[in-house]
This record gives structure tokens, sequence and C-alpha cells, in this order.
């Protein structure tokens, strides 16, 4: 039975007993996915837009205390008509438990009507890997249940979804992890993403210097183990050059990120998400920083 200590329970990431494994980390998954690079949600946005995406992704969360979890995310996708092709790669540290999650994807691209209108399919395929570090255990490592999650190994799973895409109307809906959602398996580990949902329309006002472009957007994300979480807020794009985002958290938590885009084809937004009200007070929020390349655009 693994010992409890303080920071252990403010991060809330591993804990091992003889019943289950819990993490917290997806309550507050990457910012960057609301406006920057929906790709990192959904499969049917890779290849959407032209050339080939790269964006790269570090979070690190409640800074001031050992252990606290870190992400790293990398993504590329690439259009070749009416299919795009990706990659995405996730790794997650939080105090002993590992998670790295790495698939590729295949979208299909259906033009419609006028207005830039798309119904997007996308799917993706790989393996997720989630492992305890022994050296990272601060109690018994001898708990059998270490070694029966160990054990598991690395396992298929895949992602699935879809989108409606315009210049001014997005709404979409991916189910993730897919493995656990047909197989409905009780592998004792929560907060594992089941659902998302999303809807944003684009308002543009003002012309050359003083353009801007708001996009509204609302979204739902389903969570194992956990209440479901509804998010809402706005991307503001100066001119294409300067971004400004907020969204607010049914969880009680907001995230707010600003970045430039430098000759359309290099971006770079930094992000702050509070803590949940259940750790405000006891711990500081997160910070994530991302950065995306578009090369061989038109």
């Amino acid at each position: 039975m693994l010992r409890h200590t303080v920071w252990s329970l403010l991060l809330i990431t591993t804990v091992l007993s003889l019943t289950r494994i819990e993490t917290k980390a997806q309550l507050n998954p990457l910012s960057s996915m609301y406006f920057l690079n929906q790709y990192q949600a959904n499969p049917a946005y890779a290849g959407l837009i032209d050339g080939l995406n790269v964006n790269i992704n570090y979070r690190k969360q409640w800074s001031n205390i050992p252990g606290a979890p870190s992400t790293q995310g990398i993504t590329a996708d690439y259009k070749m008509n009416k299919v795009g092709v990706g990659v995405n790669f996730y790794n997650e540290k939080a105090g002993s438990l590992q998670r790295t999650k790495a698939v590729a994807t295949y979208a299909y691209h259906l033009p419609l009507n006028g207005d830039n209108q798309k119904l997007n399919f996308g799917a993706s395929i790989g393996i997720v890997n989630e492992q305890v570090d022994y050296s990272d255990v601060n109690g018994d490592i001898t708990d059998p249940n270490i070694t029966q999650f160990n054990n598991k190994g690395s396992l298929f799973d895949g992602d699935f979804g879809i989108a409606y895409t315009s210049n001014k109307l997005n709404i979409e809906a991916a189910i993730p992890n897919i493995r656990s959602f047909i197989k409905q398996e009780n592998d004792n580990v929560v907060d594992r993403s089941r659902f998302y949902a999303a809807a944003s329309y684009k308002i543009s006002t003002g012309s050359g210097a003083n353009a801007l472009e708001i996009e509204p957007k609302v979204a739902f994300r389903e969570i194992e183990g956990y209440d479901s979480i509804f998010d809402a807020g706005a991307n503001f794009n100066f001119t294409n050059k300067l971004f400004i985002m907020g969204m607010y958290h049914s969880s009680k938590s907001a995230s707010f990120g600003a970045g430039i885009n430098y000759r359309s084809s290099l971006a770079i937004m930094g992000y702050y998400t509070t803590e949940t009200s259940a750790l405000q007070g006891s711990a500081n929020g997160t910070f994530e920083i991302s950065l995306k390349a578009t090369l061989f655009g038109k």
C-alpha cells in the first residue's frame, strides 16, 4: 500500500492502492486545442489547412510542487487534395505515472457548397502506454497493483472525429481513446477523456490595419470518473498577427493565452490555466507554451 504524502494528495496524480490508480491531468487539456491546433482534440482536422503544419507543446503544472505533472505534445499534419494525413504524439509524466500515446491519422475532407464548407472525417490508430516508474514510487514498490498495472504493456488505441467547417461556422465531435469506449474496460484509470464536442462562429469586423476576427466557442468534455466539463470563451485575432484567447471551464478554472503570428508561417503562444476550485490556494496553475510552423503552404 502506498503512503499518501501531502504532495501526492495535492497532485492527485498517482494514488496506488488495493483498488485503483487515479490521474487528474486531463481535467486541463492542452489549451492550444481550442483554437491554435484543433487536430490535438479531433483527428478530422488533420490536413484541413494547406501545407505541412507542425505543432509543438510543452506544459508544466504546479511548478512549486515536486513531481508535478509535465506534458509534451507534437503533431504534424499535411493536406493532399481532399485527404489529410498526420501524426500525433503525446507524453505526460505525473509523479510516478507516465502516459505516452502515439497515433497516425487519416482524414477525408468532403467539399460541400460555397463559403468553403466541408464535411470532415478523421480516424487515428496507434499505441498507448501507461507505466509506473518504480524509481519515483514513494511507497512499497512490491505492491502487486503496480506490477499488474505495468504488465499491461503497450495497447492499441485510436480516436475518431467528425467536423463541419466553413469560413465562419465550425461544429465538431470526437471520440478519443476508442479502445476503452468500445470495450468499456475497467482498468482502474479514471480521468480519461471519453467524448468531446464543440461549436464556434467567426465574426469579422474592420479591415486592413483595423481588422479583427472574434471567434466565440463552446465545448463539452465527458471525462471518465469525473463530472462532465463545459467550456466557453473566445479567440480574438487582430489582423492575423496578434491572438488573445480566454476560456472558462465549469470545473471553476479558466485558461488565458496570447501569441503572435510571424509572416503567417510561424506562431507562438503562451497559456496560463488557473487551478480548479478544489486546489485553488494549495497549488499554482498551469503554464503552457505552443509553437506552430506551417511549411510548403500556398
